[in-house]
């Protein structure tokens, strides 16, 4: 049986941990806040892109230089660029874990292609380097502060490699923020982009060209997307890492609790025990 010591060392050692945890959980709260006005910022322009890019494509459908742009160059997916965001630290439940496995599975799903990686964030960069998969480029601590000429650097890196033909296709796997306790994993393809082929048509007035706006738009969206996945991505950690530190500090409590409990079963019984020697002793004596 443990001495009363021991047990209170265990108990002052979980108050500590408690403490950390609901620290980290009201900084991550906090965080979220920012993180999330930034995403419900960038969403409507995102959505507003993206028809804007619609209506111009149905514009210049029947226009045979729109097909010629480098970015909407249909190939067999043979050589393909995967962009994983991940977070710098841990502490945020299966975050890191939810998409280190879904970067492993579409990798299993393209056996039969040449996989590079972009790696965002520290976590998914030690598990890949590990591994000996081949690393375009990684970059650490972008969810600080989220600059967007940061991230358009490296789409602008992602259309170049496309445009030279050094790959064929562009994924984004990442974490969609949907609330503080859902996140969706999101796998999706950037390039080549896909113009619709039926679209409501907008009497457009066109100072430049058509086919010129849609060359100027294109670069656009596609560091858009970047952003926008960096800006989920980053609200869905901080949600996590809330939730996460939620429950550790509530089963703090619960076994601080169950400590206690035992501990005071403990003294009564050294009490007890002491009682019972005293009272033999006395016997004894008689």
């Amino acid at each position: 049986m443990p001495s009363l010591i021991d047990i209170r060392r265990r108990i002052r050692s979980v108050k500590n941990t408690q403490q950390i945890t609901k620290a980290m959980k009201m900084v991550s709260a906090a965080k979220l806040r920012r993180a999330q006005d930034r995403v419900v910022s960038a969403r409507p322009y995102g959505a507003m892109l993206r028809k804007m890019l619609g209506n111009v494509a149905a514009a210049v459908a029947a226009d045979e230089q729109a097909g010629s742009n480098a970015l909407l160059a249909q190939r067999p997916e043979q050589r393909v660029l995967l962009v994983l965001v991940t977070s710098d630290k841990g502490l945020a439940g299966a975050f890191n874990t939810n998409l280190i496995k879904a970067a492993q599975r579409f990798v299993t799903e393209h056996a039969s292609a040449s996989i590079r990686m972009v790696l965002i964030g520290r976590k998914g960069r030690d598990f890949f380097r590990k591994r000996g998969a081949t690393v375009v480029s990684e970059h650490l601590h972008m969810a600080q502060k989220l600059v967007f000429a940061d991230v358009a650097a490296i789409a602008g890196k992602a259309m170049e490699m496309y445009r030279n033909d050094e790959i064929d296709a562009v994924y984004l796997i990442y974490n969609e923020f949907k609330s503080v306790v859902a996140q969706t994993l999101t796998t999706a393809r950037v390039l080549p982009m896909e113009l619709p082929e039926q679209a409501a048509p907008v009497d457009y007035i066109f100072e430049q060209p058509p086919v010129e706006i849609l060359a100027a738009l294109l670069p656009r969206y596609v560091e858009t997307e970047f952003y926008r996945a960096l800006a989920e991505s980053t609200a869905a950690e901080h949600a996590a890492r809330m939730t996460a530190m939620e429950a550790a500090t509530s089963n703090a409590g619960d076994m601080i609790e169950k400590l206690t409990l035992y501990m005071n079963r403990v003294r009564q019984a050294s009490i007890t025990k002491e009682i019972i020697e005293v009272v033999s002793g006395a016997a004894a004596a008689e």
